[in-house]
């Protein structure tokens, strides 16, 4: 008898202390860093930088998708946050252009594998062009370990054609990422960060909602506009462009669209964008 009230005593034990461990939660932040354009005067990259790497630093996100990083960028973001590493090619198929940079956690996530492709009809060839767009757009991706639990999921990050004339090339771009989600094994957790010069709530956020679900409408608290482009000005422009896609068993917490400024200056011309997901 008293062997098995012990036994019940510790399944009870095991029980209350699963119950009672907090949950597994992941941090996605997705951030238009704005590159450094000698254009920009006031808002320079050398006047935003610190401010850039402290909004960072204050949410500690376990993954960041950027999107028109140049590499000078990506490096002063790791040297001045040695946690987080790096990685991605330019648009270019080098390090001479814009990068879909993601940066992670290196005590939060180990990289299984990662790659990336070009938004055209030859994905795979570096700097390819479609559907008469102005410049190569791509998507970095990644599967992701979380450290401790062992769970993976798949991460892209990207950016869409940018110019109202682009409308055919953003709904293919969308299609084409699209197609590559469907063929992955449907219990595959995935996410999608990106800037897609397109508002949320039309067609091309619908080509990818009818996969995924859009963390921000989906997050249980909300913080900041839901419009995402300022042009350093403070004040957004009506249409949330830059989004947060996941296909996942997981709870969106909150997402927070992030205006952090100093006075005038502020980090980017987009407003970064952090959801927190809730792993079971």
């Amino acid at each position: 008898l008293y062997n098995e009230d012990m036994h019940l005593f510790f399944r009870v034990a095991l029980v209350l202390a699963s119950l009672c461990a907090p949950a597994e939660t992941l941090r996605v932040m997705t951030f238009n860093v704005r590159y450094p354009n000698p254009g920009d005067g006031a808002n320079a990259w050398s006047a935003r930088r610190d401010l850039l790497v402290e909004t960072i630093r204050s949410r500690q996100p376990d993954v960041v998708g950027t999107q028109e990083l140049f590499h000078e960028q990506g490096q002063f973001i790791v040297e001045k946050l040695p946690e987080y590493a790096w990685f991605g090619l330019s648009r270019r198929g080098n390090h001479e252009d814009e990068h879909m940079g993601v940066f992670y956690r290196k005590d939060r996530l180990r990289v299984v594998e990662s790659g990336d492709f070009w938004l055209s009809v030859t994905p795979e060839k570096p700097g390819s062009i479609s559907w008469n767009m102005s410049l190569p757009r791509m998507a970095t991706w990644a599967v992701f370990e979380i450290a401790g639990s062992g769970k993976r999921f798949r991460y892209f990050n990207t950016h869409f054609a940018h110019r109202r004339e682009d409308e055919r090339a953003r709904m293919n771009s969308a299609k084409l990422l699209a197609c590559r989600i469907e063929l992955l094994d449907a219990e595959e957790a995935v996410v999608l960060t990106g800037d897609f010069n397109a508002p949320a709530g039309g067609a091309v956020h619908e080509a990818l909602t009818r996969l995924m679900r859009d963390a921000w409408t989906e997050a249980a608290e909300r913080k900041g506009p839901e419009d995402t482009f300022h042009g350093f000005t403070g004040k957004p422009r009506p249409g949330r462009i830059d989004w947060i896609l996941f296909r996942a068993p997981w709870k969106a917490v909150s997402a927070e669209t992030i205006t952090d400024h100093q006075g005038n200056v502020f980090p980017s011309d987009h407003y970064p964008v952090m959801t927190v997901f809730e792993i079971p």
